[in-house]
């Protein structure tokens, strides 16, 4: 048995399927990991909710973004942006199934013999593990209910950027869902900033990435897997931050790890104007 670590797939279902073909992925025995926003700005979303929700329980997936946005338009909360790509998903014949399949899945994934945290952009270092799975089980609470619309309805916005016990309600539930799928940069104090983009060499003072902010789940000995931030192409992280998502659907690689070996496998954009042959190299 193998466990493997994909980033994020955004439609990409050729590079997927290519990804796993390198390794003979099997899944009757092994595992795969996903970091989220499986849909949206690539060819095929309609084609990886089915796959991956076909493999059944050798899937262990987080919700992105990207995934909540679709949900989001689904139920009507917001626009279908033509740049998304994600209009077949929107009419197929099987939708419903598959969107009540998707807002079922979780936010967070702990592996404790591993020791291993996986979320869509990471964890705020304002959290210990016992946090972050309160916070992620009222997220996944409320997406698996009736009420979810309502929830998607609220959930766009930057405040609150703090995190305290005292949140309630719906702000508790925006700051965790930005915490968990939206986060990049903090403040040297864990505060969430949620407007800069740039790569951390360009990014202005005093902010740091989340990751280069010592958290308890760092400092109790689990590493933290991600997605999301397709521009630091995996590079960066400090020892044990595992950034996975290197961009595929902007003409990047899709980047998967075997996690038993710390291995990569990338797999080259099938839309790139020459394609790149598949790499594969040790971790350092």
């Amino acid at each position: 048995m193998s466990t493997y670590l994909i980033g994020d797939v955004h439609g990409c279902i050729d590079e997927l399927k290519a990804l796993l073909a390198q390794v003979d992925f099997n899944p009757q025995n092994d595992c795969l990991w996903l970091t989220g926003d499986l849909v949206a700005r690539g060819p095929s979303s309609l084609e990886v909710l089915r796959f991956v929700s076909g493999l059944g329980d050798s899937v262990r997936m987080v919700l992105g973004n990207h995934d909540l946005h679709l949900l989001a338009v689904f139920a009507g909360i917001s626009f279908n942006k033509p740049k998304d790509r994600i209009t077949p998903l929107l009419e197929a014949e099987d939708a419903d199934e598959l969107i009540n399949w998707l807002r079922r899945q979780p936010v967070l994934q702990v592996d404790e013999e591993l020791k291993l945290v996986m979320a869509h952009a990471g964890i705020t270092p304002q959290w210990d593990l016992e946090t972050a799975q309160m916070c992620a089980r009222e997220v996944e609470a409320v997406l698996r209910s009736d009420t979810y619309p309502l929830f998607l309805d609220a959930m766009y916005g930057d405040m609150p950027n703090n995190w305290h016990p005292e949140l309630t309600g719906l702000a508790r539930l925006r700051f965790s869902t930005n915490a968990f799928t939206r986060m990049r940069y903090c403040f040297p104090n864990g505060q969430l900033d949620m407007i800069c983009k740039d790569t951390p060499e360009n990014a202005p003072k005093p902010l740091k990435p989340w990751f280069n902010i010592p958290g308890p789940l760092q400092e109790a000995g689990y590493s933290i897997a991600f997605g999301h931030w397709a521009s630091l192409e995996g590079k960066g992280a400090p020892e044990g931050i595992y950034a996975l998502d290197t961009g595929c659907c902007w003409g990047g690689d899709m980047t998967m790890l075997r996690w038993e070996d710390k291995t990569y496998f990338t797999e080259p954009s099938h839309r790139r104007p020459e394609k790149e042959k598949a790499v594969v190299q040790k971790a350092e």
